[in-house]
């Protein structure tokens, strides 16, 4: 995506145009990184003129306080200027990131939360429902730009997902929350040069400005919940 002749390309001919943004949990202040991958797609998009345009944003994308988020919300920014049918989707956290958690949960019976408390409910969804809902969405027909939101059938903890830990492992799993003070320090030695956004991010779905509009009233509810995922997620480990 950092080759615009390519994307033209790609996108010329087509019906629809799907885009999906490589993340950057690392990005440098003003998100350059992002701002690349940006102009070359709204380039291509310009050059091509497909019909419509899909495009994988987030919830928080239109978060007021900058955090890593933000990066998708200059993506829609950019989007909306070209005058083609576009459809923002905006999923919830991700469940499937529960993935970082299987070696803990097996070994150790604990889940480390930087969602906190542990017994918040966030808007939360598999990402095989963002899939179904991306292959649905993309063969409309519509004008202008519409936002589509999207979460799971129902709220989960992080005590959610150590409870689904629990009963697909047959032990005890406890989420534990990671000290706030502790961000910092514990990224950077992870390798991250500019932890700041993430932990804003994170700061976002803990504090409540990361939500979708009217509390996720008008958001899609997936179909698949935090157990199947958790299930899924430890086979996968297993194989």
């Amino acid at each position: 995506m950092e080759d615009a002749s390519a994307l033209v390309d790609a996108f010329t001919g087509t019906i629809a145009v799907f885009i999906l943004p490589p993340p950057e949990f690392d990005p440098e202040p003003g998100y350059p990184e992002a701002r690349v991958v940006i102009n070359n797609v709204v380039e291509a998009l310009r050059a091509a003129k497909p019909r419509r345009v899909l495009c994988l944003s987030t919830i928080g994308a239109d978060a007021r306080q900058d955090n890593l988020l933000s990066q998708r919300g200059v993506m829609e920014e950019a989007l909306r200027k070209i005058q083609i049918p576009l459809t923002i989707l905006r999923p919830a956290w991700f469940i499937d990131n529960a993935a970082w958690d299987v070696v803990s949960a097996r070994e150790t019976g604990l889940i480390h939360s930087f969602l906190q408390p542990t017994d918040k409910a966030f808007p939360m969804v598999a990402s095989k429902d963002v899939g179904r809902l991306a292959a649905k969405l993309i063969r409309e027909d519509w004008t202008g730009t519409r936002i589509v939101e999207l979460e799971g059938p129902s709220r989960i903890t992080p005590n959610d997902l150590a409870d689904s830990f629990a009963r697909v492992i047959g032990k005890p799993v406890r989420a534990v929350p990671v000290p706030r003070e502790s961000w910092a320090e514990l990224f950077r030695s992870q390798g991250m040069r500019n932890p700041e956004p993430r932990m804003r991010m994170l700061d976002g779905f803990n504090e409540g400005w990361i939500e979708f509009e009217d509390g996720g009233s008008r958001a899609i509810k997936g179909s698949t919940n935090a157990l199947a995922v958790i299930a899924a997620l430890v086979a996968n480990t297993e194989a």
